[in-house]
């Protein structure tokens, strides 16, 4: 795929929408405020925090799990459900003017996105602050932004053209509710079997069957299947890699620690064949 330009652009008008007062969010100096006078200023590593108050009770993903994302996914292990969501894209429209991955973590998915649809503009939320200080390098073009996918997204009604969900939490109503007319949703689950191989290295995570089914029917004929695709294959991981596997996700809080000589001992084992087994969704309205 082509380089991301690093070119910033201008926020599309309206978009965003101000999580105290719900007014339109406008684009400053670093900045977005609403007329009611309500700021949120850039972080130093580019991304806007937009929680207010208490915040949220959930978790977000720590350094360590980010780190080990980073490192899993610029093995380039996953490339091949990359090029897969980005084809479930385009096969539903060309050229999108704007994308949001909720739950969108560093970036890997909108990247793989806006390389193949420069102009369209990228909108990562997430609620980890330490995923999106990689989003915000990652997605020069756009704007990243920390929020909890289970509140009112910060977004005006029926703004977005793509809406890529990954391995993440969904919100049906506010899904619906901020898709455009002709727009899409994309959404990748893990299948039963999905990184079967990695118990050398640490406790798997059951996967439900018929996960995919229950996305559909979590949208109550709000938005129909328009394409599914099973995918699958096979990774050859060094033990190193292996263990970014595991602890890049969910896991992570199962996985025991290991101390530096065990994983120095584990560095020079073979390589270990896990299995790759997910289902990209296409869903819009009827």
């Amino acid at each position: 795929m082509s380089p991301v330009s690093p070119v910033p652009r201008s926020l599309p008008h309206p978009l965003l929408v101000c999580p105290v007062c719900s007014s339109a969010l406008a684009e400053g100096d670093r900045s977005l405020a609403c007329a009611l006078g309500h700021r949120f200023d850039a972080a130093r590593q580019g991304y806007y925090n937009l929680l207010t108050g208490k915040g949220t009770p959930f978790e977000s993903d720590t350094a360590d799990m980010v780190d080990a994302r980073e490192r899993f996914l610029g093995s380039g292990a996953y490339d091949p459900l990359r090029r897969a969501v980005v084809r479930a894209v385009r096969g539903r429209t060309a050229d999108p003017a704007v994308a949001l991955d909720a739950g969108a973590g560093t970036g890997y998915y909108l990247e793989g996105l806006v390389a193949e649809a420069p102009a369209c503009y990228p909108v990562a939320l997430d609620l980890s602050k330490m995923a999106l200080r990689r989003a915000a390098r990652r997605l020069p073009g756009g704007i990243s932004l920390v929020w909890d996918v289970w509140r009112r997204l910060p977004l005006a009604d029926a703004s977005v053209d793509v809406l890529l969900n990954v391995f993440a939490p969904r919100n049906p109503g506010e899904f619906v509710r901020i898709l455009a007319p002709g727009g899409c949703l994309v959404v990748v689950t893990p299948r039963p079997g999905h990184l079967a191989g990695l118990e050398a290295v640490g406790p798997l995570l059951s996967v439900p069957a018929h996960k995919a089914d229950d996305v559909l029917a979590s949208f109550e004929g709000a938005l129909v299947e328009t394409g599914r695709e099973d995918l699958d294959y096979a990774m050859s991981l060094p033990r190193d890699l292996a263990r970014s596997a595991l602890v890049m996700g969910p896991a992570a809080r199962h996985a025991r620690a290991e101390d530096a000589a065990e994983v120095a001992e584990a560095a020079g084992a073979a390589p270990l064949e896990v299995a790759a087994r997910f289902t990209v969704q296409v869903l819009a309205r009827p």
